[in-house]
């Protein structure tokens, strides 16, 4: 048996036990003036999930985990006082307090936000920018062309935009947004169901080091790039790690294409340990052993030289 079969059957061995132990984890601090802050892990309907009673939420209600928000960062710039949310998640109350108790509190609840795409996690809570809640004045919202025609034409969206609690901002694919002279922020196409809208993922850019964030796409063969080498381009790359492999739902998993976590080691097997390293997995779904603080599956993983995101760590540009 080689290294590879070994692992595998490990890992789907681990699987089937899915057991766990609770590891605290803390905030990191960051000496950078600009950097990027993990705000949410979480698929899109958070963790718990709403009537789940299988093992991997029962832990929550023991006490063994804690709550862990849908899945987003910030984007902040200590020499400009800027701050910057990359989707609005239905955790969006809780994020934007984040990041103006932890890093930047100036006279903006927000200095902007930019929208991946049009599923539930991802944008509704824009809904907190508005009449029943915070009543915004012109909150800018930065937003592909369908994505913005999107809230432009459906409610309750487009009251948001006829009432000025938004400002959208129209983007487009590989042109870069210029925020300030430290930052810079370039969205490019992935494929996903673009029910309602195209999807993006996003480069973030530093004045030392660049990061992708790329938290819903179909499997990495779907892309045009190539994911081993877009990834050696940057310093860090926050990954879809929604499920970590085959058999984790009890539906049909061709239904939702993400990568699963297996598939993308497989594909950095034969990369450096430096290049692993800047693979950093975000946006689990509650069945994923990768959301837990600790599981054997997720230490396997971290083993190999790759990461995953947690709530409070901070990732200087």
């Amino acid at each position: 048996m080689n290294f590879r079969q070994g692992l595998f059957q490990t890992l789907v061995l681990s699987f089937f036990l899915f057991n766990c132990q609770q590891k605290q984890t803390t905030a990191s601090k960051s000496e950078a003036n600009q950097y990027i802050t993990i705000i949410g892990i979480a698929q899109d309907a958070g963790y718990p999930q709403v009537g789940c009673e299988r093992d991997c939420c029962k832990l929550f209600h023991d006490g063994k985990e804690r709550k862990k928000h849908v899945s987003s960062i910030g984007l902040i710039d200590k020499l400009t006082n800027e701050k910057w949310l990359f989707d609005a998640t239905p955790d969006v109350t809780t994020q934007l307090d984040e990041l103006k108790q932890n890093h930047v509190n100036n006279d903006q609840i927000i200095d902007g936000i930019f929208i991946t795409h049009a599923h539930m996690g991802h944008y509704t809570g824009l809904m907190y920018l508005g009449r029943e809640a915070l009543g915004g004045k012109q909150i800018p919202v930065f937003a592909m062309p369908r994505m913005k025609q999107y809230l432009e034409t459906n409610g309750p969206w487009s009251q948001l935009v006829e009432l000025n609690n938004i400002k959208l901002n129209e983007i487009q694919n590989e042109r870069i947004v210029k925020l300030n002279s430290n930052l810079k922020v370039t969205p490019f196409l992935v494929p996903h169901r673009d029910e309602f809208s195209e999807t993006v993922g996003y480069k973030i850019e530093g004045r030392e080091k660049s990061a992708l964030f790329i938290p819903d796409i179909n499997k990495w063969q779907l892309w045009e790039k190539n994911i081993v080498e877009e990834v050696k381009e940057v310093d860090y790359a926050f990954l879809d790690a929604t499920f970590f492999q085959d058999g984790e739902i009890p539906r049909p998993m061709s239904e939702v294409p993400h990568p699963f976590i297996t598939e993308t080691v497989k594909l950095f097997e034969n990369e450096s340990k430096e290049t692993k390293a800047k693979v950093i997995f975000i946006h689990f779904n509650h069945s994923n052993p990768g959301i837990l603080n600790s599981h054997e599956l997720k230490d396997r993983i971290e083993e190999l030289g790759f990461r995953f995101a947690k709530e409070g760590e901070n990732y200087d540009l």
